[in-house]
């Protein structure tokens, strides 16, 4: 299993994990997201590779802003 570390910006509450979540879990590949709201940190774990641009451009969609 691999896993891809993102650190972003944005997320204060629940609501907003479930947003990361659902857009991020949409991307091919995604098996599950981890997220940890206190550091921003959202772990995608997947066992295929997954494209971090498209992560990203998820993430963005859903309003929020990848560190880095």
């Amino acid at each position: 299993m691999s896993d891809n570390v993102y650190t972003v910006k944005g997320m204060t509450c629940s609501g907003c994990m479930t947003k990361v979540t659902n857009a991020v879990t949409s991307v091919a590949g995604v098996d599950d997201v981890d997220i940890d709201i206190t550091t921003g940190e959202v772990t995608v774990l997947s066992t295929t590779p997954v494209d971090g641009d498209l992560v990203r451009e998820a993430i963005n969609k859903a309003g929020y802003e990848v560190a880095g």
